[in-house]
């Protein structure tokens, strides 16, 4: 469940920081020691000034701090062929680290809790980790977790 490249689809996830818990994809990034791991919580919400408006790829601005990588809604983003359906975000200053016992405590049933929605293509994988690496809005922590 916790391997590089997966895509879950929870129902709900619980938010660290307390927000209301809602259905929400998260992609693993990478897998620390079967410890932790580091992840993306994709987003529909586009904060990209409009000059920098792409239709899919890696955008950096440093004047805004900001760092994303969008998928358009033609992109086949799994192995499998499956597409968001909206415009998806992928922000750099919104990675994080997550425990696997305490993700497997909260979300213990797949099929109910959660469902592995599929593997991202490994060439659109490698576009993302080298989107976030380059980033100056990702924390160095991260960047060397990558």
């Amino acid at each position: 469940m916790f391997t590089e490249r997966t895509i879950i689809y929870f129902t709900p996830f619980y938010f660290k920081n307390g927000n209301t818990a809602k259905n929400k994809y998260f992609v693993v990034l990478k897998n620390i020691d079967n410890k932790s791991i580091l992840a993306s919580l994709p987003t529909s919400k586009d904060y990209i000034p409009e000059k920098l408006v792409i239709e899919q790829g890696c955008i950096e601005c440093e004047s805004s701090n900001l760092n994303c990588f969008v998928l358009s809604p033609s992109t086949k983003i799994t192995e499998d062929g499956k597409c968001f359906s909206v415009s998806t975000y992928l922000y750099g200053h919104l990675l994080d680290e997550y425990s696997i016992d305490t993700l497997t405590e909260l979300y213990p049933y797949e099929a109910s809790d959660y469902q592995i929605w599929g593997q991202m293509k490994i060439s659109l994988f490698n576009d993302l980790i080298e989107c976030l690496k380059n980033s100056k809005s990702v924390k160095r922590k991260y960047k060397k977790i990558l």
